[in-house]
């Protein structure tokens, strides 16, 4: 069965909602901070931290990460919406891992949900059920 983890853009976020434009650039933002960090220790680390191609179909709500080793297979990517606690609904970006995910995958998407989540200021349920709060709270 396939797992979800949801950034939600509640209130203190930096950004009310994201498009689908908006999570690819996140992502590519990754990227360069991780080749600016190998070209610090001297080797590639962007192959190790984000060994994926991102793929798209001809729909335009979703897009997923394509492993390039056989220790990564999908991630899929998606801006939606989801009730909060307060039972209102909230945008969010969902990430999901389908049912032929590997362990890896669920590794690399908390860390990359992590990564969003902490640059866009948002609340974080993680694929356990656990939240993690980024967006400042009074």
């Amino acid at each position: 069965m396939s797992q979800s983890a949801y950034i939600k853009f509640v209130q203190g976020s930096s950004v009310e909602k994201l498009t689908l434009e908006d999570v690819q650039s996140q992502l590519l933002h990754y990227v360069e901070q991780t080749k600016l960090t190998g070209a610090q220790l001297g080797w590639d680390y962007a192959e190790a931290a984000f060994p994926y191609t991102i793929e798209s179909k001809q729909d335009d709500r979703w897009f997923y990460l394509k492993g390039i080793n056989p220790l990564y297979k999908h991630i899929i990517f998606g801006p939606s919406e989801t009730t909060s606690v307060a039972g209102k609904t909230v945008p969010c970006v969902q990430v999901v891992l389908p049912d032929e995910a590997t362990h890896g995958d669920k590794a690399k998407a908390n860390e990359l949900c992590k990564f969003m989540a902490k640059q866009l200021q948002a609340e974080l349920t993680m694929f356990n059920g656990r939240t993690i709060y980024y967006n400042p709270r009074k």
